[in-house]
């Protein structure tokens, strides 16, 4: 070949870029099915077959860092979810047929999407919202990557509602929903300069909040109560007045007062014995 038709030595051709590429994954395609040829002939449990089935997860790895890779944008730790998708990796493993002429990244991908997803279903969520709502919020969020490539900016809520055609509460509601994804600690600091954390923005206990049962309960055992012993009560300890202030108040004896409000504690005692 001449000096005029031969390609700069600083160019590469995109299919030389992709050929070791190409190798590997037919290479991998290669050592599975012999894996898989060994692993039938082989009774489970026993070291020989424990050791192929290894191979085969080691193997297949890459396929469950691919799938992985689809759920970046959910912003969980890249190294739990290609745990997750191992375990569906592994069942596969398990249940592939070599006899049935399905090549086995196609019969195993599935199974290992669908493992991280209920991963993310059933454990990641903070908050469980409806099925329909977390597929929208899926939508959402993909339209929203789209538009901002589109746009080079964010996307109003509108524009994200006219793309996917739905209403702009079903937008926001949806991006709601996808905050059930993460929790905020509540010491965590907030947004601005000298903002308070939520745990400082909470609202006390009041104090006067533990008298609110026991006003009630009182409230309650006093109606039973005989309409006299009721006012000699509400004297003393309403209107703070002394015994023999009540005396006058009634025309009876201060003697006979201390009576009654003696009887009256121990009815109420009672009762709320009773009560409990």
């Amino acid at each position: 070949m001449s000096a005029s038709t031969a390609p700069p030595q600083d160019e590469v051709s995109p299919d030389a870029v992709r050929t070791p590429a190409k190798r590997r994954g037919a290479d991998t395609r290669a050592l599975t099915q012999v894996l898989f040829g060994q692993l039938k002939d082989l009774e489970p449990g026993t070291p020989e077959h424990t050791r192929v089935r290894a191979a085969l997860i080691e193997a297949n790895l890459p396929l469950v860092r691919y799938a992985a890779a689809r759920f970046r944008s959910r912003n969980e730790p890249m190294e739990d979810v290609v745990q997750v998708g191992t375990i569906g990796l592994i069942n596969a493993i398990d249940r592939f047929d070599p006899e049935r002429g399905v090549q086995f990244p196609t019969f195993a991908m599935p199974t290992v999407v669908g493992e991280i997803k209920r991963y993310f279903r059933d454990n990641v969520r903070t908050v469980h919202v409806p099925r329909r709502l977390h597929e929208l919020w899926v939508q959402v969020n993909s339209a929203t990557e789209d538009l901002t490539t589109a746009f080079g900016r964010s996307p109003s809520t509108a524009e994200i509602a006219e793309r996917l055609r739905i209403s702009e509460e079903e937008v926001l509601s949806c991006i709601e929903a996808g905050r059930s994804y993460h929790a905020t600690s509540l010491e965590a600091a907030q947004e601005g300069d000298g903002m308070p954390g939520l745990l400082d923005r909470l609202g006390y206990e009041d104090p006067a909040l533990d008298g609110v049962e026991h006003r009630d309960l009182v409230r309650h055992l006093l109606v039973q109560l005989p309409e006299r012993e009721q006012r000699i009560l509400l004297l003393r300890y309403y209107s703070n007045l002394t015994q023999s202030q009540i005396s006058a108040e009634l025309g009876v004896s201060q003697m006979h007062v201390s009576r009654l409000l003696a009887r009256s504690f121990q009815r109420l005692r009672s009762a709320n014995r009773i009560d409990a």
